[in-house]
């Protein structure tokens, strides 16, 4: 037995044959393959049970914020096997002539020189009122990244920009100068549902006004 053990422990350990040799990328969108390689770090021939999956992982997500979520596996005899989940932005922040992109949960996660198509542009504005002082720039980010995820596709594929003056006053500004008061992200699908119809039965408003999903309102020019 002891033989037996030691004989597994030299073929772990101290073998050529059960080394890592590759490390294999998957699930990369914007990321390339090569970057997430670089970022892992992952020592090559050596053994590949002692390769730190745990490590990979902590150094994937401090270095590359724009993944969400990583998994790092051995696949014997010769792989590291990485498979990333990137974050998508939802809105966009300018910053400096740049964008930089949120994601579902309110994060800044990078820095673009391009803005994605498609991508509606985060202003908040909240300044110093008691919304902004009680629930932080973050929290009023979540809250509009909220909205954006509650509207009906061809709404938010219309929507060029989404202002936040305050937790519950939330406008999206849409192609042809239309736009959307909001509100706040409460009652989303009942607002979504109610756009939905005054847009249809008003498709020449100018202004949509959603906040009371059951007392909605239009302007025209």
């Amino acid at each position: 037995m002891a033989l037996l053990g030691s004989g597994v422990t030299w073929l772990l350990y101290g073998s050529s044959w059960l080394r890592a040799e590759r490390v294999t990328v998957s699930g990369t969108a914007v990321l390339t393959p090569d970057e997430v390689r670089r970022a892992a770090d992952v020592p090559l021939n050596e053994p590949l049970v002692a390769v730190d999956t745990g490590g990979v992982e902590r150094r994937l997500r401090a270095r590359l914020p724009r993944i969400a979520d990583v998994d790092v596996s051995r696949s014997w005899p010769h792989t590291v096997a990485v498979r990333v989940t990137e974050r998508r932005p939802e809105a966009l922040v300018e910053k400096n002539g740049k964008f930089v992109e949120v994601d579902e949960e309110g994060v800044l996660f990078a820095t673009v020189s391009q803005a994605p198509k498609g991508v509606p542009l985060l202003k908040v504005e909240a300044g110093r009122s008691p919304s902004s002082r009680h629930f932080g720039a973050a929290r009023l980010r979540r809250e509009a990244v909220a909205v954006i995820t509650q509207l009906p596709e061809t709404v938010r594929a219309d929507t060029l920009t989404v202002r936040v003056r305050s937790f519950d006053s939330i406008t999206l500004g849409l192609t042809r100068g239309r736009t959307v008061v909001w509100g706040s992200s409460e009652r989303g699908a009942a607002k979504a549902k109610t756009l939905t119809a005054l847009m249809k039965a008003e498709p020449d408003a100018e202004r949509y006004d959603v906040q009371a999903p059951t007392a909605p309102a239009v302007a025209h020019s």
